[in-house]
């Protein structure tokens, strides 16, 4: 039997922020999904991301035991990236470079979704299976003006939540009957982490570094804060303190205790000053996120695209529509289309129809080289 009749089973593990997720596909139908939440306390009592590596692992072996299905049927592990050196998008082979990279964050932002492309590639070795990875965290795709600070030999870099963007950008260009690569949108992912992006003809040029702690607060990041209020701060606790409120403990987890946005939630239903304050300051931060990323587009956009699991909250897209909606159509897409966009590009490498990326170990962009900054 040829590669391109064959049947794969894949199995997609997609660990975030405040969740795992795991789904069986054969081919293009899916078999089964399932998501596990993890509140912050939980995952706070590993001192670093790689230390989760075998609760999560343990929880994607649990999900397969409930649905009867051993790791020794499926033809080939994919898992969600990030961390390691910047790369371009795409399907890419995990190996043992881009693991041992993933695993030394040679990229410089820690983010629980390299966890997917260090358990695939475990999986896969274990079994005597492959592994891909596609779209990770660390796609960088952004223009110069995106990348200086204020800061000789310090820049900017694409920490984002590019598998699902892209995803859903595609997804709403084709709803359009446009391509993608035609198209302008502002898309924002909101959920445990929240990112928003400038997408101009099929590229993220420029958006926030949310898993350095980089724009709206969320229910694990504390966001933009004024540096010197920072250094403060820091004085008084520890630099690894501050460097896991970024990504880790900071927003709804330093305010409230958990990570739980239901929870938070419930609170603001009922009338509580201090969840409704913290809720509606998120919403207004992100809604200036995203007039940020219009002036970025130079006011073209086509739409503004509403992604991740908090958009199961009604206030969230009502705040949003009020501040942002004279920019272009507003459309919400509930949830993520995260591991549809893992599966099917990888199934296409598997049956021939297309090539995956080999992991360089360079970054993608490496500095200013013609000027000294």
């Amino acid at each position: 039997m040829s590669d391109s009749d064959r049947k794969y089973k894949l199995l997609v593990i997609n660990p975030g922020s405040t969740s795992t997720k795991v789904s069986l596909f054969e081919d293009r139908s899916l078999v089964f999904e399932k998501s596990e939440f993890h509140d912050a306390p939980v995952l706070l009592k590993y001192s670093h991301v790689n230390d989760q590596l075998e609760f999560r692992k343990n929880v994607v072996l649990c999900i397969l035991k409930d649905e009867n299905v051993s790791p020794c049927e499926i033809d080939v592990f994919i898992g969600r990236g990030g961390s390691a050196c910047s790369q371009p998008g795409g399907v890419t082979v995990i190996d043992e470079r881009l693991y041992d990279d993933t695993v030394a964050a040679k990229g410089g932002s820690e983010h629980p979704a390299k966890l997917g492309v260090m358990l695939a590639y475990e999986f896969a070795r274990e079994y005597g299976k492959k592994a891909f990875t596609l779209n990770p965290t660390n796609v960088d795709e952004y223009g110069e003006l995106a990348r200086l600070t204020g800061i000789k030999g310090v820049y900017r870099t694409s920490h984002s939540h590019v598998l699902n963007q892209k995803a859903v950008a595609d997804c709403h260009a084709k709803s359009l009957g446009k391509k993608y690569e035609d198209c302008n949108f502002i898309v924002a992912h909101i959920d445990g982490g929240i990112t928003v992006s400038a997408h101009e003809k099929g590229k993220m040029i420029d958006g926030n570094m949310g898993a350095d702690g980089e724009g709206a607060f969320t229910p694990t990041r504390i966001g933009s804060v004024p540096v010197l209020s920072l250094l403060d701060y820091i004085e008084a606790h520890s630099l690894e303190d501050v460097r896991r409120m970024c990504s880790r403990s900071g927003g709804f987890v330093s305010l409230f205790g958990t990570s739980n946005s239901d929870t938070v939630h419930d609170m603001v239903v009922r009338g509580d000053r201090k969840a409704s304050l913290v809720w509606n300051t998120m919403i207004y931060q992100i809604c200036k996120m995203i007039g940020e990323m219009s002036a970025v587009l130079c006011g073209r956009v086509d739409g503004i695209l509403l992604t991740g699991g908090l958009m199961r909250f009604d206030d969230i897209t009502a705040g949003i529509e009020k501040r942002c909606g004279w920019i272009a159509p507003i459309t919400v897409y509930e949830g993520e289309m995260e591991q549809e966009a893992l599966a099917y590009p990888v199934l296409e490498v598997l049956k021939g129809n297309a090539r995956a990326n080999t992991y360089s170990g360079n970054p993608v962009w490496d500095g200013f080289k013609d000027i000294d900054l």
